[in-house]
């Protein structure tokens, strides 16, 4: 299988090129990204616990799911591709904010990216693709806060960003 190319992008999201995604992890090269948060009619957040068998972060706790745009695909076109193929179900998405972070890794490489945050509203349980995701979970927002203060190395070092940036527009804003 070839791997997949990212794109780069500049402070402002505009494309200045691809790279192979392994290297620009390993060159922590700024590129476009995007988390995924699913939501239930009772507040509920849907955690996914990644595989065992990941490249980075094995078997810790992030968000729905989160991956990297191809070329000429959109925010929204690429969070329902990735939802589609780790949890197994399509719901509609909208994107709430977007902001750049990085976090490096014991193993030598880091996430350097300007991450599309979306939001989307599903009731059902995921049909979930056993290749990238262990297990998953409902959580109230504000459990997984305080789980994540009180156990953070079992989440994934952007999630635990991306989390309060999220908990914090859900909170102030009306987003359904």
């Amino acid at each position: 299988m070839k791997e997949e190319n990212v794109i780069l992008v500049n402070e402002n999201d505009e494309p200045i090129g691809l790279m192979p995604k392994m290297e620009a992890h390993e060159k922590a090269v700024l590129h476009r990204a995007f988390s995924v948060f699913i939501m239930n009619d009772k507040g509920e957040t849907m955690l996914q616990q990644r595989a065992k068998d990941k490249y980075h972060s094995p078997l810790l706790w992030t968000n729905t799911c989160c991956s990297h745009q191809r070329e000429g695909e959109t925010n929204i076109k690429a969070g329902k591709r990735r939802l589609q193929e780790e949890m197994g179900f399509k719901t509609e998405l909208k994107e709430l904010f977007s902001f750049i972070y990085k976090a490096p890794f014991d193993n030598g490489l880091t996430e350097h990216e300007l991450d599309h945050v979306m939001i989307g509203y599903y009731d059902g349980g995921p049909a979930i693709n056993r290749s990238e995701v262990e297990d998953w979970k409902w959580m109230l927002p504000s459990d997984i806060r305080t789980d994540i203060s009180k156990n953070p190395d079992e989440y994934t070092a952007w999630f635990k960003i991306i989390f309060e940036r999220f908990y914090n527009h859900i909170s102030d804003n009306s987003t359904k």
